[in-house]
């Protein structure tokens, strides 16, 4: 993945394009017959956080041969960001997933903290397998590790939007994943 220029009529905010829109969906399409190979025959459940996730989840829902079934959570985390501090479900589940293979699909991964709960609540209600795809790999701050089955990109160390990932609940709309100007993180204090 590299920066490119911005996209014409990006937002201000936008300093340039990190993956593109066909770039998006030609890997949204070989990760989904990757999971239809994986899961021939047997229906998956595809369960994402929202909100973030949602868009991903769409793309990828539509790539899968074989019939499925989605399911969607809320998480809010609290504490400093990347460190370990309380998370807590705030929509959950609204099927069992006893004895379902259960794919848990995420836009962005980055200390893997929320990711790692989800895991441990999820697996803890007995799904036949449990496994993640993720879009964007962000595994500069790792602090938890978790395992990854489906791996869109390796996404730099840098706040982008676009394709599901905001700013402040802005911008998850655009179709391209666009990084965000260093001056505008400064600005807002991100960083």
């Amino acid at each position: 993945m590299r920066l490119e220029a911005a996209p014409e009529g990006a937002p201000d905010i936008v300093g340039g394009l990190l993956l593109g829109r066909d770039e998006i969906a030609s890997r949204v399409s070989e990760m989904g017959r990757a999971i239809s190979a994986d899961y021939a025959g047997r229906e998956v459940v595809l369960v994402t956080v929202l909100r973030g996730g949602l868009f991903f989840l769409s793309d990828l829902c539509r790539a899968v041969a074989d019939p499925l079934r989605i399911d969607f959570m809320a998480i809010s985390s609290y504490g400093a960001p990347g460190q370990a501090g309380g998370v807590r479900i705030t929509k959950d589940l609204d099927e069992n997933i006893e004895d379902k293979d259960v794919l848990i699909v995420e836009d962005i991964i980055d200390t893997g903290l929320t990711l790692n709960y989800l895991i441990g609540v999820l697996r803890a209600r007995q799904p036949r397998s449990l496994e993640v795809a993720v879009f964007l790999d962000r595994d500069q701050r790792r602090i938890a590790e978790v395992p990854i089955a489906y791996r869109g990109f390796h996404m730099p160390d840098t706040f982008a939007v676009g394709y599901g990932l905001d700013l402040h609940g802005s911008y998850r709309n655009l179709p391209y994943i666009g990084s965000v100007r260093e001056e505008v993180l400064h600005r807002m204090s991100l960083v």
